[in-house]
């Protein structure tokens, strides 16, 4: 019974922290892809996604400041779509 309890305990802290990535997404050499990606990720917060730069900023700063740093320091995942692949798929549609 006591195992139960701290199980039930461990997995509610975990609830409560933002999972960050293992590694540092790749840093952004276009400032217009950092920009796409700061956006989005702003929008993320907005709608009420928690934020991955822990205790040491305060809540205070805006969605989009938070979300540049949070890109900035390599916590936010962003896939590029493949131009090609997305060329094939209108040209199947059409």
């Amino acid at each position: 019974m006591d195992e139960m309890t701290e199980f039930s305990a461990l997995e509610s802290a975990s609830d409560d922290q933002p999972q960050l990535p293992s590694e540092p997404a790749p840093p952004i050499a276009s400032r217009f892809l950092f920009v796409d990606v700061a956006a989005l990720r702003a929008k993320q917060l907005r709608r009420g996604a928690r934020v991955r730069l822990g205790e040491e900023v305060p809540l205070a700063h805006k969605a989009e400041r938070l979300a540049m740093e949070e890109v900035r320091r390599g916590l936010v995942y962003y896939d590029i779509p493949d131009p090609k692949a997305k060329a094939a798929k209108n040209k199947d549609e059409a």
